[in-house]
C-alpha cells in the first residue's frame, strides 16, 4: 500500500505537466526527475543495506545492533545530502550535459533542479528510515509516511500550479515541501515507538569506522549496482532526448507503466527483504524457502494483472497522462514493448528483495552488470533503422536478464548462507 502511492505521485506530476499546454513540460519533468535519479539511485544502499542488516539483527533478537544501524544510516544520509547541496551546480551541469535535452526542456529542468535539490536531506534520511522500519518488520509506518508524502505533494502541487498560478515551478515546490513532511513523520514514529531501544545506543561507538565494516561492505556492492542502474536509465533518457521532444515525452509516459508496476512489485520485494532477512538471522531455512515461494506466486499474479490492464487499456492510460495527440499516437507505436514490461521484470524485483534479505549484495551486483552489458549489446548491435524500437528492445532485454542471472546465481548463494 505504501508503494502504490509513490507511482501515483509520478503519474500526477506527469499528468499536471502534460496538461500545461506544452510538450516541453513533460520532457522537463522527465529530465528533472532523471537528474535526481542519477544522484539518489547511487545512494539506494541507505534503504536496502539498512533493511537487510536490520532484519537479520531483528531475527537474531539483537535490537541494539538494529538501533545502531539506524544511527549509522541516517548520519551517513545527512552527510551525503550536505555534499549534494554544496555540489549542486556541477552536478546539474554534468547531468544536463549527458542527457542533452532541447534548449526549451533544459531551461525548465534547471529551474526544477535548483528548487528540488533542497529536499536532499529529507529524501535520503527518509530512505534510511524506511529501510530500518522494514527491517524491524514494520511496514505500517512506511505506509503512513509514503501516503502522507504523496497526498501532501499532490495537494500542494495542484494548489501551486492551478490555484496560485505558479505554473511548472509549482510541481517542484510541492515535491520539496512534501519531502520534509515525510521526514518529520518518520522521526515522530521512531521516537514514539522505539525510544526504549534507542536509549541503549552509544553514538561514539555507533559511528566508529571499525565497527561499521559490515554496513560499508554491504553498501559498497549496492552502490556499484546503483551506478549500473543509473548508467542504463541515463542512457535511455539521453537517447530519447536526442531523438526529439516528442520521443522524449512518449518514452516518459511509457516509462510510467514500468514505474507503476515496479512500485507494486517492490512492495513484495520489501516483504522479501524483511522476512528473508528475519528468517536468515534466526537460522530458519524452512520458513525462508516458503517465503520465497510465496513471493514468486504473488509476483506472477501481479504481473498477469498488469499485463491484462496494459494490453486492453493502453491508449486510455496515455490519454490520462497527456492531451498531446502527437505524443499519444507515437507512444502507441510501442504497444508490444509496453505490454511486455510486467513479465520481463517480475523476477528481477522478487529476487532483489530476497538477495537484500540475505545481504547477498555481490550477487545483485553481478546480475545488474550482466544485464547492463546485455542492454548495450542489444542496442548497438540492432540496425539503426529500428529507431526508438531498438531502445525499448534493449531495455526489455535488460529487465529480463536481471531476473535470469539472479535465478542462476541463487543456488550458490544459499549454499554460502547455510
Amino acid at each position: 500500500m505504501a508503494n502504490i502511492t509513490v507511482p501515483l505521485l509520478g503519474l500526477i506530476d506527469t499528468g499536471i505537466s502534460g496538461h500545461l499546454g506544452k510538450t516541453e513540460y513533460i520532457g522537463a519533468i522527465s529530465v528533472g526527475t532523471m537528474m535526481f535519479n542519477i544522484i539518489y539511485w547511487n545512494f539506494g544502499f541507505l534503504r536496502m543495506g539498512t533493511s537487510g542488516i536490520t532484519a537479520q539483527a531483528f531475527g537474531a533478537a539483537n535490537f541494539t545492533q538494529a538501533a545502531t544501524t539506524l544511527v549509522r544510516a541516517v548520519s551517513l544520509a545527512l552527510l551525503i545530502a550536505l555534499a549534494i547541496i554544496v555540489l549542486q551546480f556541477p552536478l546539474q551541469w554534468i547531468a544536463l550535459e549527458v542527457i542533452s535535452p532541447s534548449p526549451e526542456v533544459l531551461s525548465l529542468a534547471q529551474r526544477y533542479f535548483y528548487i528540488c535539490v533542497w529536499n536532499a536531506p529529507a529524501i535520503l534520511a527518509t530512505m534510511a528510515i524506511h529501510g530500518w522500519f522494514l527491517g524491524m518488520q514494520d511496514s505500517t509506518r512506511p505506509m503512513y509516511i509514503s501516503i502522507a508524502v504523496n497526498i501532501a505533494n499532490i495537494i500542494i502541487s495542484l494548489t501551486t500550479v492551478f490555484v496560485l498560478d505558479m505554473g511548472f515551478i509549482g510541481i517542484a515546490i510541492g515535491t520539496v515541501l512534501a519531502s520534509y513532511i515525510g521526514l518529520a513523520l518518520g522521526l515522530y514514529f521512531i521516537f514514539t515507538r522505539h525510544k526504549v531501544i534507542l536509549r541503549g545506543i552509544n553514538p561514539r561507538e555507533a559511528l566508529r569506522f571499525s565497527d561499521m565494516r559490515q554496513f560499508f561492505n554491504v553498501n559498497r556492492d549496492i552502490f556499484v549496482r546503483s551506478l549500473c542502474l543509473m548508467l542504463v536509465t541515463l542512457f535511455f533518457t539521453a537517447q530519447g532526448a536526442r531523438d526529439g521532444d516528442v520521443t522524449l515525452a512518449a518514452n516518459t509516459i511509457i516509462m510510467q507503466l514500468f514505474i507503476l508496476f515496479s512500485y507494486f512489485m517492490d512492495g513484495f520485494a520489501f516483504a522479501g527483504e524483511a522476512l528473508v532477512g528475519k528468517f536468515t538471522g534466526a537460522g530458519d531455512d524452512t520458513n525462508r524457502a516458503r517465503c520465497i515461494k510465496a513471493l514468486f506466486v504473488w509476483g506472477a499474479v501481479i504481473a498477469l494483472c498488469f499485463t491484462a490492464v496494459y494490453a486492453t487499456g493502453l491508449n486510455r492510460i496515455f490519454t490520462i497522462l497527456t492531451n498531446d495527440s502527437e505524443v499519444i499516437t507515437y507512444a502507441m507505436d510501442f504497444y508490444l514493448w509496453s505490454v511486455a514490461i510486467p513479465f520481463a521484470s517480475v523476477a528481477a524485483f522478487v529476487w532483489d528483495g530476497i538477495y537484500i534479505g540475505l545481504t547477498a549484495t555481490r550477487g545483485m551486483l553481478i546480475s545488474i552488470a550482466t544485464a547492463s552489458v546485455s542492454y548495450f549489446l542489444v542496442f548497438f548491435l540492432l540496425p539503426e533503422d529500428l529507431g526508438n524500437h531498438k531502445l525499448w528492445c534493449a531495455f526489455i532485454t535488460y529487465l529480463a536478464m536481471r531476473g535470469i542471472t539472479q535465478t542462476i546465481l541463487y543456488p550458490s548463494i544459499t549454499s554460502n548462507n547455510t
